[in-house]
């Protein structure tokens, strides 16, 4: 299955969602909405080219298309707060909606208010000193670095990190969503690393934040080095 994946729009317009699949004996395309919530609600369905129907919803709000087996539109009209959401499209051999469906990844529609596009504000937050102070055995020492993104709206972000170079993935720990504070959003992510990759001046650790604008994703990266180890030793007078 293909689907698009964020988009933004304005109030009372409307808005054209689009679906791939690339299965000829899969008769049956569906359309859902998953609200904020996490509820999930079919919209509409089609049981084969140019058959279209609703499912319990009012066809003034949504309308579909199916010009081809392999391809299907969602069209919402006069689009209001309430419609932001994930809107996928699934595939399937069976009419039964209870049987196996293949689900694309999803597009997530923001309804633009009030507010404007606002780009992040990102900082790359330094292990604290205090951190696995107490921990005898060195190789289980871990520091972690944080990367903030806040006042940005609306809520179409991700966050990666990378470490000379190379993307991490491992030992890596972002809010499952962004988090709304007054009238725009915030996310933290977090990377552990090890004691000793941390107090070597030569390694470079990366944070990125990924905003999509409604247009294109721009990409604010923030960089520290590790810091070089600095041992204390008591002088006493003689």
């Amino acid at each position: 299955m293909y689907l698009g994946t964020d988009t933004e729009i304005a109030l009372n317009t409307s808005v054209t969602l689009q679906c791939e699949q690339d299965n000829g004996e899969f008769y049956y395309m569906y359309w859902y909405k998953q609200s904020t919530s996490g509820r999930i609600q079919l919209l509409m369905y089609s049981v084969g080219k140019g058959a279209t129907n609703s499912e319990y919803v009012i066809e003034s709000k949504y309308s579909m298309s199916r010009p081809a087996v392999l391809n299907s539109t969602l069209q919402i009209h006069s689009v209001e707060a309430a419609d932001s959401a994930v809107y996928y499209c699934a595939s399937s051999k069976h009419c039964d909606t209870n049987r196996e469906a293949y689900f694309g990844p999803g597009t997530k529609l923001t309804v633009l208010g009030k507010y404007k596009v606002k780009e992040p504000t990102v900082k790359l937050l330094k292990p604290s000193h205090n951190e696995c102070r107490n921990k005898k055995d060195p190789n289980k020492r871990k520091k972690t670095l944080v990367c903030l993104a806040t006042d940005f709206y609306p809520d179409h972000v991700n966050v990666s990190w990378e470490v000379n170079g190379n993307p991490v993935k491992e030992e890596v720990a972002t809010d499952n969503y962004a988090q709304k504070k007054g009238d725009f959003y915030s996310i933290t992510s977090r990377l552990r690393v090890p004691y000793k990759d941390w107090h070597n001046p030569d390694n470079l650790f990366k944070c990125t934040v990924n905003f999509f604008n409604g247009t294109v994703w721009n990409h604010h990266s923030r960089y520290t080095h590790g810091t070089l180890k600095i041992l204390f030793q008591e002088i006493l007078p003689r």
